[in-house]
């Protein structure tokens, strides 16, 4: 079982930056995609950046050229560097990581990191 531990979450006013980590117990450089979902309240969840195993990444329209997703194979950690934060950012984010074998795949989720920012 794989987990997942995000960190770098805070409180931090419109046009600052975090920068969000995700740690797995495994190997990230098995899995197909890892990437960064968020979840503000009373609205669904959504794709926010992910990058493939190869290191093809894709953004939310909202975040692009806001906001970098990499990865680090060697320390098994993805990161999330968020800049220009506006106020409609403010969500848990969610550190996504998805392995697809035999035809079938299987999604692994950490419990989330609050990302707050204020006018």
């Amino acid at each position: 079982q794989v987990q997942l531990v995000e960190s770098g979450g805070g409180v931090v006013q419109a046009g600052g930056s975090l920068r969000l980590s995700c740690t797995s117990s495994g190997s990230i450089f098995i899995m197909t995609a890892m990437g960064w979902y968020r979840q503000a309240p009373g609205k669904q969840r959504e794709l926010v950046a992910a990058i493939r195993t190869g290191g093809s990444t894709n953004y939310a329209d909202s975040v692009k050229g806001r906001f970098t997703v990499t990865r680090d194979n060697a320390k098994n950690t993805i990161y999330l560097q968020m800049s220009s934060l506006k106020p409609e950012d403010t969500a848990v984010y969610y550190c996504n990581a998805y392995l697809e074998f035999g035809g079938r795949g299987m999604d692994y989720w950490g419990e989330g990191t609050l990302v707050s920012v204020s006018s």
